[in-house]
């Protein structure tokens, strides 16, 4: 059973930072890409990065390029997102997604808010 567990949200103000972590378990970990998505308020999920299995390379999006940093602990079947530099807005909730036979499987998201 895939179980895909969120943490490291909350209140920052705007120009901090914050490290989310998604702890993985019920699959061969190392053997897939992670990802983090978002939704605000009113808006549609949005991915924002991508860590990809064998060559460890990385994708994102435009709006967090040169601010946010995807990595992973295989060891600890964890994928991590440090977030540098918050915006406003930055504020939505933050899932873990990894896609482990054609399936979706998704945590059950946390909330990151950037307000001063």
């Amino acid at each position: 059973q895939v179980q895909l567990v969120e943490s490291g949200g909350g209140l920052v103000q705007p120009g901090g930072s914050l490290r989310l972590s998604c702890a993985a378990s019920g699959f061969t970990f190392s053997r897939y890409a992670m990802s983090w998505y978002r939704q605000a308020p009113g808006k549609e999920r949005e991915l924002v990065a991508t860590i990809f299995s064998i060559t460890g390379s990385t994708n994102y999006a435009d709006s967090v390029k040169g601010r946010f940093t995807i990595s992973r602990d295989n060891a600890k079947n964890t994928v991590y997102l440090q977030m540098n530099s918050l915006k406003p807005t930055d504020t939505a909730v933050y899932y873990c997604n990894a896609n482990v036979f054609l399936h979706d499987y998704w945590g059950q998201g946390t909330q990151v808010t950037v307000s001063s």
